[in-house]
Parts: structure tokens; sequence; C-alpha cells
């Protein structure tokens, strides 16, 4: 590593890239790609990483390639064979929607001697917004809106998605059959479940129009009578396993944030840092789990147990409860928590951010947080409960100049989250 413990900013930044680059397509499809790659393919896929992985495979793939992917706004990489088309995320608009139509009709009418690829990431279930009957994008929209906004898990808005859609919980599969499909995926969610990654458009799905309903009760979110009754119609059902279409297909899981985050605990302990990795899984609300993992080091700084520096790292997908007007993501809203929690803390230096390079819809990753931009919050008289209560991390860690901005990366394997405590 570069950077070293005499500047603990960098060196955090540094593990942040690590993390990043263990998640690049070009990097990770490669060697999942199956020997015989002379073949011709029709190549579909959506998500924040899908034009690198559709780049990645033109570049490795000897055969006839065609076909269309779906990626955000500014996460485009140039393709010669495979068409990209670029959508808005996180709430989806009529150019996801034009494009979800468009795969579905590349995929309708193959035969058993067609081979279909498919390439997902996070990101791809806001991309594939193709409606079900009598359902508008408008609809969706508005749902995408409050379950945004809500706290509800990714799971559960997901669970919502499948069920509201022509192309998502493995309709998609249902519509390539009877040709050959392979799946190639990089997850975004806790746990890696297939049928999470990206709604599950080429797996079957084991949630029900009954729980999508009861998501929608739970969270109190306001929908039309129209909805409801097609959540109510067995029409609404997603592809479970029973079904032919997932007779044969390939599915293979390429990129996770648990790979991730042992590159970044690698590289630390071979500089002499202890780690202690939580694991990818971690959930809830931003600021509690801040304050979890405060205690955590505030214990091994101030009992001194140790002579060692000290690294917790945690991925996952943190939630967050909007209740204010402010700007921020989970990430940046973590490490607001976590400062008020540390309080200047000496010695203890920590970074969050979301390894696709956006932190939410906001156009930095996330922030990074030291005892003296602390201190400098509050000789500028920053008030940060105010900002907290406001979800307004964003504007208090851009007054500090600590917002950390890195662009589209065009991967996704979720938040990072890094905690340095030195000696």
């Amino acid at each position: 590593m570069r950077a070293g413990l005499d500047n603990p900013r960098e060196f955090l930044l540094e593990l942040f890239q690590i993390a990043v680059a263990a998640a690049d397509p070009h990097q990770i499809l490669p060697p999942y790609l199956p020997k015989d790659t002379g073949q011709r393919a029709l190549v579909v896929g959506a998500g924040k990483a899908a034009a690198a992985m559709a780049s990645a495979l033109e570049k490795h793939w000897t055969g006839e390639l065609s076909g269309l992917v779906i990626t955000p706004y500014r996460h485009s990489e140039p393709c010669q064979r495979i068409e990209v088309i670029e959508a808005a995320h996180p709430v989806p608009d009529v150019q996801g929607e034009y494009a979800a139509a468009r795969i579905l009709q590349l995929v309708s009418g193959l035969s058993a001697d067609d081979v279909v690829i498919c390439l997902l990431s996070g990101g791809g279930s806001a991309l594939l917004s193709l409606p079900a009957p009598g359902i508008t994008l408008a609809d969706k929209q508005a749902i995408t809106q409050q379950l945004l906004r809500c706290g509800a898990s990714i799971a559960d808005i997901n669970c919502v998605r499948k069920h509201l859609s022509r192309i998502k919980g493995g309709r998609l599969a249902r519509a390539c059959y009877p040709a050959q499909l392979i799946t190639y995926a990089i997850s975004d969610v806790p746990g890696d479940r297939h049928a999470v990654i990206a709604s599950g458009p080429t797996v079957a799905d084991a949630t029900t129009s009954a729980e999508a309903l009861e998501v929608v009760r739970r969270y109190d979110i306001q929908v039309q009578r129209h909805i409801l009754d097609w959540l109510a119609d067995s029409g609404s059902e997603t592809v479970k396993a029973h079904d032919p279409a997932f007779v044969g297909s390939q599915f293979y899981l390429i990129g996770t944030a648990q790979v991730s985050l042992e590159a970044a605990a690698h590289a630390a302990r071979k500089v002499g840092i202890e780690v202690l990795l939580l694991g990818d899984t971690i959930e809830g609300e931003a600021r509690e789990v801040a304050q979890v993992q405060a205690a955590l080091a505030l214990t091994r700084h101030r009992g001194g147990t140790t002579k060692a520096p000290w690294l917790i790292l945690s991925g996952g997908e943190t939630t967050v409860t909007v209740t204010g007007s402010g700007r921020g993501g989970r990430n940046t809203e973590f490490l607001l928590a976590l400062a008020i929690a540390l309080d200047g803390a000496s010695g203890i230096y920590a970074l969050a951010a979301d390894t696709d390079g956006l932190d939410g819809t906001q156009d930095h990753a996330g922030a990074v947080l030291t005892p003296a931009n602390w201190q400098r919050a509050r000789n500028l008289g920053l008030d940060a409960q105010a900002l907290l209560a406001d979800n307004d991390s964003y504007d208090f860690f851009a007054a500090l100049d600590a917002l950390l901005t890195t662009g589209p990366t065009r991967t996704n394997v979720n938040d990072f989250r890094a905690i340095l405590v030195l000696p």
C-alpha cells in the first residue's frame, strides 16, 4: 500500500479503492466465462455494472454477440457489439421502461439452440422498469419514491417491485425459454440472495403477492385501488422454482461485498493492522448501526488493550427513514451519527462510502471523518445533532470539504465502512 498510517485519511481512501477494484467487471468476469466462447450469444442485462460487464464480455467473447443492456445515466462504457441504453436510477423513467420492453422483444421466440447471457448488478431493479398490466410508470415511480424514504430493506423494496413487473421475479427467464440461459451477477444485497439482486429476473422467486401487499401496508405506502387489486390477483404472482424455464439455467455470482471487504482486510493486515471484519450483511437504520460501531471503536480505544492499530470493516446496506428535508445518503448519515457518538475522540478515523460511487441520489460516494474535521465542525458552529435530525449529512460534510467524490465506478457491491483506531 502506498499510504502509511502517518496519513490515516489517505490510508482509508486506499482501502476503499482496493475494495472497489476487487469488484471490477473487467477483472472478475473473464474467469467465469466458458472455455468455448466461439458460439453466438444474445446479451441482455441491467445494473450499474452492466455496461462495464458488457464491455468485458466483448473483449473475451470470440463468437457473435448482439443484444442490449441498461445502465444508469453516466455509467455507460463503450461497446461495439452490445447496445447500451442509459436510464434513471433509483426512481425509474421512460427510458428504462422502453429498454426493458426491448429486452423482452429480443428474447421472444428463441429456440433451444440459442444462448442468452444475462448481465446483472445492483441498480438493475429500477432500470428494468416494465410495469405489469394495468400498472403505469407513474404508479411505479410514486411507489418507489415512498419505499426509498420509509426505511424499507432492499428485500422488501424488491418484493414489491417484482410483483408489479412484467420482467422481474423470474419473468425474463420464462421469456427466454427454451433458450440456454447464463446469468452473471455482481451482488449488492446483504446475503447475496440471487432472487433479490436486480429483483431476480432470471431466477425463481419464493416471495408471494400476499407478502408484497403486506410490505405496502406495513410501511403505509399510499397506492391506488387498482394496485391493491392487482396484488390480490393471481396474475401478479412471480415465477416459482418448478417452472421449466429454470431447468438447465446457469447462475454465476462473480462479485460480492464479502470478497471486496476481504481484499481490504488483507491489505490492512499486511501492514500490521488488526482487523475486525463484521461481514457484508449489516442492515438497519444507518444512525443505529453507527451507534453500535462507535461503541466498538471507543471500547477498544479507551481500553488500551493493544498497541497495534485496529480496523473495523463492514458492508451491507443500511437504510434511512427520511423525516427531514436535508440532503444526504445512508453512508454520510452513518458517518454523521458516528461522529456524534465519537465526539472527536483522538486517534479514530472513519470512511463510509458506496462502492458504486454514489451515496443515495447525491453526487458523492460518501465521506471521511477525522478528529480534525470534527473539531473544525465545532469551530464553524455546525450543529451536528440538528443536521442529523434533518437528514442533512451532505451539508455537514460539504462544509468540512470531507465528501468523497469518485464519480460512477461502474460496479456495485454496496456499502463500504472502515473505522481505523490508532493506539
